[in-house]
């Protein structure tokens, strides 16, 4: 799997974490569910599941503050109507496919369940279900997705380094005409910053090729100028780079939910960075959360908690490093993912290209760029 600091990329200013994903924010876990499939109909299935896990237990027993932000709302999201009311997020975070959020909210109820040890609790769950749109690659309407592969999702689902590319939710997706899918990256805040972590997670469906950009340098106008295949030429579409980025932010910093919306806001940042954000036909959803407060009152009706709750706060003015970071991991993360799913040196569904990394840095050269050879993972 190669991602950008491998090969000399280097976004932005910050330090990356341990393992340069949203996991590097403690108790933060991530799973995959990968569906490919070849039918005797000739339709390709090339879809699937992920599953971030905000705490180490279940979520509901411990809520994260919250908050939610639209940069282009053609698209869809369960459970956001509760955090943008109450700034708690009580559940697992899933993405998947556009016509299999149903079946995925409905199984992280059903699994949850599961778990519940107070069976006299009253029970309620509204699951966060994101996705972007794979059926330019895969058999959508087949409805493949099953409570089996979100099952398999949560059960490995692990902190440490993740898996990205063709995996998961990402599977059927296509990022700046190429194939995409799932990247992630993260950043490490210096102890006068405050020693926070800041971790993204992006299913990256989006983007025009002569808009792609790495590290600022313009290379889809170089990539579009070698008239590499493209998946939109075979198909009815007038519109290439049709598709949606969701995106998941996670930070230790204390939080409350009036500032993790203003840290989601930010995604938008690390996606225009990457020449993305300007597409009419693109469902942009981000969610931000903070696991910096503990202790918070469990999602039980049946249970009215305290009736005063100590929060801890992070003074706005230690806010703008945390912002930056948002934007780094998002940028970085976005390329992670284009290169992960190329490096598979596979003929993807529907014969879509993935950028290869040698690709990628002969137009970046051409752009003028140099390596950095001190971001590279491990230098």
């Amino acid at each position: 799997m190669t991602r950008a600091r491998d090969i000399g990329i280097r976004i932005g200013q910050g330090c990356p974490g341990h393992f340069n994903a949203i996991t590097d924010v403690n108790g933060v876990r991530v799973g995959h569910s990968t569906i490919k499939q070849d039918l005797p109909n000739g339709r390709q299935v090339r879809t699937g599941v992920t599953i971030v896990e905000p705490r180490s237990g279940l979520t509901r027993l411990d809520p994260c503050f919250a908050g939610v932000h639209v940069l282009n709302g053609n698209g869809d999201a369960t459970g956001l109507e509760w955090i943008r009311e109450a700034g708690l997020l009580t559940t697992s975070i899933a993405t998947t496919n556009t016509h299999s959020v149903g079946i995925v909210r409905d199984s992280l109820i059903a699994l949850e369940l599961e778990q519940q040890a107070d069976s006299q609790a009253l029970y309620w769950c509204m699951p966060v279900v994101m996705e972007t749109f794979d059926g330019v690659l895969n058999d959508i309407n087949g409805f493949h997705v099953q409570h089996e592969h979100v099952r398999q999702a949560r059960d490995v689902a692990i902190s440490g380094p993740v898996s990205e590319g063709s995996v998961g939710g990402g599977t059927g997706m296509i990022c700046h005409e190429f194939k995409g899918g799932i990247g992630t990256a993260s950043r490490l805040l210096n102890h006068a910053q405050g020693g926070w972590t800041v971790g993204a997670l992006v299913q990256a469906n989006h983007g025009q090729r002569a808009s792609l950009l790495a590290e600022g340098y313009p290379v889809g106008r170089i990539l579009a100028q070698q008239k590499l295949p493209s998946p939109f030429d075979a198909v009815n579409l007038c519109h290439p780079g049709m598709g949606s980025i969701v995106v998941i932010l996670a930070t230790d910093a204390p939080l409350l939910p009036h500032q993790c919306q203003r840290l989601a806001q930010r995604a938008s940042i690390g996606i225009a960075r990457t020449g993305g954000g300007t597409e009419d036909s693109s469902g942009d959803i981000f969610l931000a959360f903070s696991t910096g407060n503990t202790g918070l009152k469990p999602a039980d009706y049946a249970s009215r908690g305290p009736a005063v709750q100590v929060v801890t706060m992070l003074n706005n003015d230690y806010l703008t490093p945390l912002f930056q970071a948002a934007a780094e991991a998002v940028e970085e993360a976005i390329i992670n993912a284009i290169l992960a799913a190329g490096a598979e040196q596979v003929l993807h569904a529907k014969g879509v290209q993935g950028l290869q990394s040698d690709t990628l840095l002969q137009a970046l050269q051409r752009c003028g760029w140099q390596a950095d050879r001190t971001g590279v993972q491990g230098v």
